[in-house]
């Protein structure tokens, strides 16, 4: 099975509510889930390029590098037993002013994170992804997934860079 590439983007609105995709699609149909796509791998497109396109083009902010924080990088092996996915998760610190208007990918609507437990979302999301958004959104985790159909999920974390220092540290003289 080939690798498949995507970037996913927890946007937020100024209340602190997640942006949530009902997915009209595969994969994931009629799921909630974070914005994001697929790499246009042909062009050379970085993970970054990727969610900054796929949050103009699934909602139409504009956002740049500085706006995101790249928290986490998951090798999901065997999703749905179909392939291989290496996803990028970013989280947005520039928030949403309103909801944006459905795509014919799905449609939108925004929940604070104790409700996101609630709604269907894909089972790999319900067993780690939320976890690993509320324990490493403000570092860095390198993760592997085994979805092998028929057997449990397991998370393994690969590798862990500690939390983010505060931008309005003061410098130390040497």
């Amino acid at each position: 099975m080939q690798y498949k590439i995507s970037a996913l983007i927890f946007l937020k609105d100024q209340a602190g509510r997640f942006l949530m995709l009902k997915r009209a699609k595969a994969p994931n149909d009629g799921l909630w889930s974070p914005i994001g796509g697929k790499l246009e791998m042909p062009l050379g497109e970085s993970p970054f390029e990727c969610a900054i396109r796929e949050a103009r083009e699934e909602t139409g902010i504009e956002l740049e590098n500085k706006d995101l924080h790249l928290f986490c990088m998951a090798a999901e092996k065997a999703y749905e037993g179909k392939g291989h996915w290496l996803m990028f998760l970013f989280e947005c610190s520039k928030p949403l002013e309103a909801l944006p208007a459905a795509i014919d990918e799905g449609e939108f609507a925004f929940y604070n994170r104790a409700e996101i437990d609630s709604l269907p979302i894909p089972e790999t999301d319900r067993q780690g992804l939320w976890d690993i958004y509320d324990k490493y959104h403000d570092r860095f985790v390198a993760l592997k997934v085994d979805c092998q159909p028929g057997k449990p999920l397991n998370f393994e974390i690969e590798g862990l860079v500690p939390a983010r220092k505060s931008t309005h540290a003061k410098p130390q003289n040497d």
